[in-house]
Formats: structure tokens, C-alpha cells, sequence
């Protein structure tokens, strides 16, 4: 079997085009590991990617999820080891792409088996991070010390999983991490991680955002809003829908949403870089924006992994 490519990097990197050129020069597909460019309802906001983009290279585990679904990482490892086993099967490179570092790192290192947690464990442990994450997570080092080390102390939403696996299980989230088996054993895989300079990535996210717009991403947020789905349901926490939905509800001006998603796009996409910083380590960096260069750099190295698995 001929290993697979792991792309990984920020948001507006310039994910896409490049999984698309691999897909053409290696006869490979694209698998999505991106945790809201799996949902049907926003095609704009998350940036999936478009009927020429899908029509380049073929896509799998894209906008085939409705909103109201809590979709999880579990969930997506299954859809994703299907998926994979079915192009190695037909002799298919599988060209893994998104921002979800969870994803990937599932792929590479293994998911825990945890339990389904109940809604109101759920939503009391959200609850207690947005009121004071600092307190939340201080709540969590002392329970699980190594488990938040890994965490930004104002990650509010790592800092709730943490809390309600522990209120649910009676067990620390890392304890069910430690044992987890790799999908992809090592030889298997080459992850390489995007690394643009911070400004020039700001400044494409602003842009872009202002794109979405011009597109009909507002339009897209409202027919969502107009569901009347949970606010904690994940799909419902994609950039730029917290704010739109409060313009919906008359309690901000469209410019302010706008902004809004412009802040909470840069500052997700900080968090990405420091996920790459500090979980994919030993995944070679491609700092370059053009698009020629990371084919020729990833291709070199993937030449490597490839030769080494055939003399396996």
C-alpha cells in the first residue's frame, strides 16, 4: 500500500489548492479532516470546498452531515478508516486534508474509546468554562495535571471536554488517551503542517472573510439560524455564526459580526499553529506560500516515505 499524505496547517493557508494539485500528480482523493467542513448547512463559512475546487479532484466526507448532528471525533475516525481502507483497496493514495489537528493526531496516535456523555453533564461543565475558565481550568489541573498542561488556559471549550469526561466517567480524559493505537502505523504516512508568517496569514483571513460575505455567507448563516438549532450544537459554533446569529436577533450590526468573525477566524487559527507547535512535532514544516514550491518539497519527501514502505 502506498502511504498516505496528512496535510495539516491554519486556516486560509491554502489547504485545499494544494491537496488538489497532490490529488492530480499522484492520482490520489481527497479525504476531509476538517470538523465543520463536514456539515451540509455551511459551505461558505467553512470554507468547503467549491463545485470547480470538487470537480479538480474527487472529495470524500464533505458536507455530508446534517447540522443538527453532533458530529465527533470518534465519529469521523470511523468514517475516516472506512474511506482510507476503501482507495488503498483500489490502490488510491488517500491525501488526508483539514484544520482539525485532533483529526489527524486520531489517525497517527489514536483516539480514546470514551463514553457518550449525557446532555446535562455537557452542558453543566460549558457552562462552568464560560463563566470563569481560568477557575474551570485551574478545577481541571488539579484533577488531571498533565491533560491541562496541554490546554490554553482560555480554551474554553477543550477545558469542558476535560471537565465532563471527568464528571461523567469518574476518569481523567488522558487516562483514556494513554494505549490508544494508531490508524496509521508509522511508514504508512507522511504529515507535513503549513506554516505561513502570522501577518500575511491575518491579512488573507480578513480578506477572505470579507469574501464569504460578498459570496452570501450571510444569507447561508441566516437559513441556519432560521432552524432554530441548539447554540451549543457544534455547527452552530463555526466562525462567524455566534455573531451573525446576535445581528439576526437585532442585538449587533452586521459590520460588528463581521468583525467578530474576522477575530474569532485569527484567533482559531493561533490555536492551530500552536496544535502544530506542540502535538505534530515531528512533521516537517512548509513555510513557503507558493504553491509550486510545497508540491515540489512534499513530493520530495513523500518519495522517501515511499521508497522506504517498498522496501519494507
Amino acid at each position: 500500500m502506498r502511504p498516505a499524505i496528512l496535510i495539516h496547517g491554519p486556516t486560509a493557508s491554502g489547504k485545499t489548492r494544494l491537496a488538489i494539485e497532490l490529488a492530480k500528480r499522484f492520482g490520489g482523493e481527497i479525504v476531509n479532516a476538517d470538523a465543520m467542513q463536514v456539515y451540509a448547512d455551511l459551505n461558505l463559512l467553512t470554507a468547503r470546498p467549491d463545485c470547480r475546487e470538487l470537480a479538480d479532484a474527487p472529495h470524500h466526507l464533505f458536507g455530508y452531515v446534517d447540522a443538527a448532528e453532533r458530529y465527533s471525533a470518534g465519529r469521523w475516525l470511523r468514517d475516516a478508516v472506512a474511506k482510507i481502507a476503501e482507495l488503498r483497496a483500489a490502490e488510491i493514495m488517500p491525501i488526508v486534508v483539514g484544520g482539525t489537528g485532533l483529526y489527524l493526531s486520531g489517525l497517527t496516535d489514536g483516539l480514546s474509546d470514551i463514553p457518550e456523555i449525557p446532555a446535562d453533564v455537557r452542558a453543566a461543565a460549558r457552562a462552568k468554562a464560560a463563566k470563569d475558565v481560568a477557575a474551570a481550568h485551574a478545577e481541571l489541573a488539579r484533577a488531571d495535571p498533565e491533560g491541562a498542561a496541554r490546554i490554553t488556559p482560555g480554551d474554553t471549550q477543550r477545558v469542558a471536554r476535560g471537565l465532563e469526561v471527568l464528571a461523567a466517567t469518574g476518569r481523567t480524559l488522558t487516562s483514556y488517551q494513554v494505549g490508544a493505537e494508531p490508524v496509521l502505523p508509522a511508514g504508512e504516512w507522511l504529515g507535513v503542517a503549513l506554516t505561513l508568517p502570522r501577518e500575511p496569514l491575518y491579512d488573507r483571513i480578513n480578506a477572505r472573510v470579507h469574501a464569504m460575505v460578498k459570496a452570501g455567507a450571510v444569507e447561508e448563516a441566516r437559513a441556519l439560524w432560521k432552524r432554530g438549532i441548539d447554540r451549543e450544537a457544534p455547527v452552530m459554533r463555526a466562525h462567524g455564526m455566534p455573531g451573525f446569529c446576535e445581528h439576526f436577533e437585532g442585538k449587533t450590526a452586521l459590520e460588528e459580526a463581521v468583525e467578530r468573525c474576522q477575530r474569532d477566524t485569527r484567533r482559531y487559527a493561533k490555536r492551530q499553529m500552536t496544535w502544530i507547535a506542540h502535538q505534530f512535532t515531528l512533521w516537517p514544516r512548509v513555510p513557503s506560500d507558493r504553491l509550486d514550491v510545497r508540491v515540489r518539497v512534499i513530493s520530495a519527501l513523500y518519495d522517501e516515505i515511499d521508497r522506504a514502505a517498498v522496501k519494507r
